[in-house]
């Protein structure tokens, strides 16, 4: 049977690139070619298929019509071509993905399911980072993130994990004292544990409770969502987190206030670069993270 000509396969990965990082020069960079040598690997492929695929304004390279076409039918196919020659080297018998976590989200939601995944896929090692300030460190010394957000950078390739609510509570010692819906003089005289990155969780509750203007006696902040847990079972203060975290920490010190449906302005995320897709480690992580539902 005769064997079809390829195509140039260095060129569709040069045009691959453009099109996923959005810019010649970052293609070439990652490529490392000249702006030069990345045009010839296009001209080379729009030679080969007979089809203008950009038009070239200057600097800047634009998908035609042809290029959309040729992108939406030979992109899904390249990467599983990686794929499988990756899965076929013999340095690849371990897959290592390099992953911010935050701490809690990894106690509460990852760990208990990680086995899941090393069953499904036991070359994949997860390096796991629970350092602050996660998002500016994906694409360079991180593969990939969880993190708390709002909404991420649009240049990342980001999917929402979930949708929170706000919830206040304490130790059932304090909430005892306070009782199950403190008045507006209670709440002043009372500390309240808020997380150092997320300080509209406060302002909605407040909010929702009808109380936008509430100035408690204290407000001791927090960088990690473990650490207000086991202030808040403590005694410490009223702690305001994610329903999610409350549930999940089975904590019989714990007891909520109030019986209020606070959505939350945060939600968690799985961020990465578009191209760090092209990676088999975090391509696994990403389609089992979807797929499980965390």
């Amino acid at each position: 049977m005769a064997i079809r000509r390829l195509p140039p396969l260095r060129a569709i990965e040069a045009f691959v690139r453009i099109v996923r990082l959005g810019s010649a020069r970052a293609a070439a960079d990652e490529l490392g070619l000249s702006p030069s040598a990345l045009s010839r690997r296009v001209s080379a492929l729009e030679d080969f298929i007979g089809k203008r695929l950009f038009t070239r304004q200057h600097q800047a390279m634009k998908l035609t019509d042809d290029g959309q076409a040729f992108y939406d039918a030979v992109s899904l196919k390249f990467d599983e071509l990686a794929a499988a020659v990756e899965g076929q080297v013999e340095d690849s018998k371990v897959l290592r993905l390099h992953l911010g976590v935050l701490p809690l989200f990894g106690t509460q939601r990852l760990f208990p399911r990680l086995p899941e995944l090393r069953k499904a896929h036991p070359r994949l090692h997860i390096d796991i980072d629970t350092s602050p300030h996660l998002e500016t460190r994906v694409g360079d010394t991180l593969d990939a993130a969880i993190i708390l957000s709002k909404q991420p950078d649009p240049a990342f390739h980001s999917v929402r994990l979930d949708h929170n609510r706000v919830y206040a509570f304490t130790s059932k010692t304090l909430a005892e004292e306070i009782g199950p819906n403190p008045s507006r003089e209670a709440l002043s005289r009372q500390t309240f544990l808020i997380h150092t990155e997320l300080p509209d969780s406060f302002v909605a509750w407040k909010q929702a409770l009808g109380m936008p203007d509430l100035e408690p006696m204290a407000v001791d902040h927090f960088d990690s969502g473990q650490m207000i847990l086991e202030g808040a079972a403590n005694g410490l203060g009223i702690a305001i987190m994610h329903d999610d975290h409350f549930r999940r920490s089975h904590d019989n010190r714990l007891a909520k206030l109030f019986d209020v449906e606070v959505e939350s302005p945060y939600s968690y995320w799985f961020i990465c670069r578009p191209h760090a897709l092209e990676m088999r480690s975090v391509r696994i992580f990403h389609d089992w993270l979807v797929k499980a539902g965390l």
